[in-house]
């Protein structure tokens, strides 16, 4: 028996994302858009109307021609309805705590739009397997997903920093592992990365600053002139022979994000 198409109702006000995901449903014939709106104020009428299969919704909708900045509201008034659809969330936000309150409000599944492998179409591939997925499933999928995307971001971080002699038994490696997993993971927050460590590690500013210091410092001192050269591959001061805690430290945020 052939399945029907999912029927989708996309949320988005990004104009060039939108004509990316109507392309992309053109060429797929297990998909259906049922609408597409920059409005979660439209939304929820177009809901009532389509009845959609799933809804595919933006996090923030900071363009939005009517309606709220962000998608929060959106999912309250969701609850309401006599409904039930498949919903995912995209969102440039990488926040396990934000990802929390959307799992709480009824979302399937969370795409983070900084990562290299989202598209449209993973995000449609995602919807046709949830949808073959029994419900009891759904949940403990959710949460292998992201607990196994951050043990991989985390075993990239601690390999890379032993390749280089920045040692576990160092304090300063715990301060590096912390910002280099925090801008990874909160892209666009406005919190700084030092503001973060002085909070959760409750030490001065100075202090998080001398450690990281000091832990390239040990670093450079015991490890190979050969290997330092192969597997840190930005440029160094030449004065001192060594990057500023801010240079490791966003060095390897954007090595990690290209091995991810």
């Amino acid at each position: 028996m052939e399945i029907k198409p999912m029927r989708i109702l996309v949320v988005e006000d990004d104009l060039e994302e939108c004509s990316r995901i109507i392309e992309c449903a053109k060429q797929r014939k297990d998909i259906e858009l049922v609408a597409v709106t920059d409005s979660d104020v439209d939304a929820i009428k177009q809901v009532k109307i389509k009845n959609p299969d799933g809804i595919m919704l933006d996090l923030e909708l900071n363009n939005s021609s009517s309606g709220n900045t962000d998608s929060f509201g959106f999912l309250e008034n969701l609850k309401n309805l006599r409904c039930n659809p498949i919903v995912i969330v995209t969102t440039h936000i990488n926040s396990s705590r934000t990802y929390e309150i959307l799992h709480r409000n009824g979302v399937e599944l969370i795409l983070y739009k900084g990562h290299p492998s989202y598209t449209p179409n993973q995000a449609f591939n995602k919807f046709i397997s949830l949808r073959r997925k029994p419900t009891s499933m759904l949940e403990n999928s959710i949460e292998t997903e992201l607990k196994n995307e951050e043990e991989k971001i985390s075993e990239c971080i601690n390999s890379e920093l032993d390749l280089i002699g920045i040692t576990r038994n160092l304090k300063g490696r715990q301060y590096i592992y912390d910002a280099i997993l925090f801008l990874i993971q909160n892209e666009d927050s406005d919190e700084s990365v030092i503001q973060y460590l002085t909070k959760i590690h409750k030490k001065s500013s100075s202090t998080i600053t001398n450690g990281i210091q000091n832990a390239i410092i040990h670093g450079w001192r015991i490890s190979a002139i050969e290997d330092l050269e192969k597997y840190y591959t930005a440029k160094v001061n030449y004065q001192t022979g060594l990057p500023t805690p801010m240079e490791l430290i966003y060095y390897y945020v954007s090595k990690v994000k290209k091995m991810m």
